[in-house]
């Protein structure tokens, strides 16, 4: 196929470019050309989609996979200049477009409504506008695209390159434990959770486009395939050492002030307005082929990626708990 990608350096993209190379795809990358030393050999068209579409004037692909669409009128913009020169339109959107996290959501629930915002034009991305700036630049697709858009939905997507420091925050915490020594534990052992290696992301959404599918798929791991205690174990095993968990109930952890998913990543209380965020139904996408890597696979080549990276950029400033704050959370927890 010959693919359109918009972005194609960073974590989503990078990964996609690399598997279509692999499956002898025809990949041309649109993106601000900052990284330019990654795939010299491909097409590049070289703009910025928050006002400059010009590169994009002329040419036809078999598909477009738009990676980092996050405003409605910029993926409106490209939706609506590359109708009639595209075949497919695939939209990496985000499990977090559902209007509420109370229960499981499927494809069918309900979409969060930018007009529910407190500032329905606004263009600020943030916990709040996210899912439901997601969901209007669906709309956009579908309005353009109908039965050819194709709307991927990822939960967080974790493996190599990932920028967001949420998951690696967990092999990287392990690699520098000592045998014995007491690692903060938050939840419960047999929580669920609920995530997707970006490569199986980009595997899934190729198959997708050489099948021809459209519509909506939540593309993530099975509700309770995996439990919390079986990744920090599998992080352990992976760094090879054999820490004594200290678990930190909800209620304790939010009375000592600690915040969810971006202190202690991957912890969502299980009484809160996100209790039911890592439960959604990925059974279409099951049944159109999505495959999952086992947790031991992706928790390795996470920490391998991140030990090789140079010492400054290994350093958690985007999520996770500084030590001297996991210290005293932890002393405060054993006092109780």
């Amino acid at each position: 196929m010959k693919l359109l990608i918009l972005g194609g350096t960073q974590f989503v993209g990078r990964h996609l470019v690399e598997a279509a190379l692999a499956r002898g795809h025809e990949p041309t990358l649109f993106n601000r050309g900052r990284n330019a030393a990654l795939f010299p050999q491909l097409e590049r068209r070289v703009g910025d989609r928050r006002g400059d579409l010009s590169a994009l004037a002329l040419g036809e692909w078999d598909a477009v996979i738009d990676t980092c669409g996050y405003l409605p009128r910029e993926v409106e913009a490209s939706a609506a200049l590359l109708r009639g020169r595209v075949g497919r339109y695939l939209f990496v959107s985000s499990a977090s477009v559902y209007a509420g996290f109370a229960a499981p959501n499927d494809e069918g629930s309900p979409l969060g409504r930018v007009e529910d915002l407190p500032d329905p034009a606004t263009e600020v991305v943030d916990g709040s506008s996210y899912g439901p700036l997601k969901a209007a630049c669906e709309a956009r697709v579908r309005a353009h695209f109908g039965a050819a858009a194709l709307l991927i939905r990822p939960g967080l997507i974790v493996g190599p390159h990932d920028p967001t420091q949420r998951f690696s925050y967990w092999p990287a915490r392990l690699a520098r434990a000592a045998d014995g020594e007491a690692v903060l534990a938050p939840g419960r052992p047999d929580d669920g959770l609920q995530f997707i290696d970006v490569r199986d992301l980009a595997a899934f959404a190729l198959d997708a486009l050489t099948q021809g599918l459209g519509g909506a798929f939540n593309a993530l791991s099975a509700p309770g395939q995996w439990r919390r205690d079986e990744l920090l174990q599998a992080c352990a095993a992976a760094a090879g050492v054999a820490p004594r968990w200290v678990w930190g109930g909800d209620q304790p952890l939010l009375d000592l002030g600690l915040q969810p998913w971006t202190e202690l990543p991957l912890w969502l209380p299980a009484s809160g307005d996100h209790a039911a965020f890592m439960r959604c139904d990925n059974r279409a996408a099951l049944a159109a082929g999505l495959r999952i890597r086992p947790l031991a696979q992706t928790v390795a080549d996470t920490l391998a990626w991140w030990r090789g990276l140079p010492p400054e950029q290994q350093a958690f400033t985007k999520a996770g708990l500084a030590p001297q704050r996991e210290a005293e959370a932890l002393a405060a927890l054993q006092r109780a």
